[in-house]
């Protein structure tokens, strides 16, 4: 595929999802976050003073932002500031409500998994991932 096939493909709107996350699961529901205007550390604007967010288990970075990467230059702290990465929505639950979010999102055929928590700690966010690890 071409890089501007890439960038002109068409985003998957994920309202169908979240009605139903809504619909089932509201009171378990502690927020939603839409990963652009601030990508992977927008999450910062929501939580708590006491919030540490580490979000250790991402999904693979697509090849469009690999593509962006190395064209650019941008280091990878500068690109999860940036861009979503592939990551798009994240649903804040408890733990053990988090594979009944995991089954809502695979019965639209869209893939979701656990991709960190949050503990208590100053307000911050860590990032682990293949190209290394930042703190913001």
């Amino acid at each position: 595929m071409s890089v501007g096939r890439l960038v002109l493909s068409p985003t998957r709107t994920y309202a169908p999802v979240v009605k139903k996350m809504l619909d089932e699961m509201r009171p378990k529901i502690h927020g939603m976050v839409h990963c652009t205007g601030g990508a992977q550390t927008k999450v910062l604007h929501f939580v708590g003073d006491n919030c540490r967010v580490v979000k250790d288990n991402m999904f693979p970075i697509p090849p469009l932002f690999k593509i962006i990467q190395e064209c650019s230059g941008t280091d990878w702290a500068e690109m999860y500031k940036v861009f979503n990465m592939g990551h798009r929505l994240e649903v804040y639950v408890a733990p053990e409500d988090a594979e009944k979010v995991i089954a809502i999102s695979k019965s639209f055929s869209i893939d979701a998994q656990v991709v960190g928590r949050i503990e208590e700690g100053k307000k911050s966010l860590l990032i682990k991932s293949e190209y290394g690890e930042f703190e913001y």
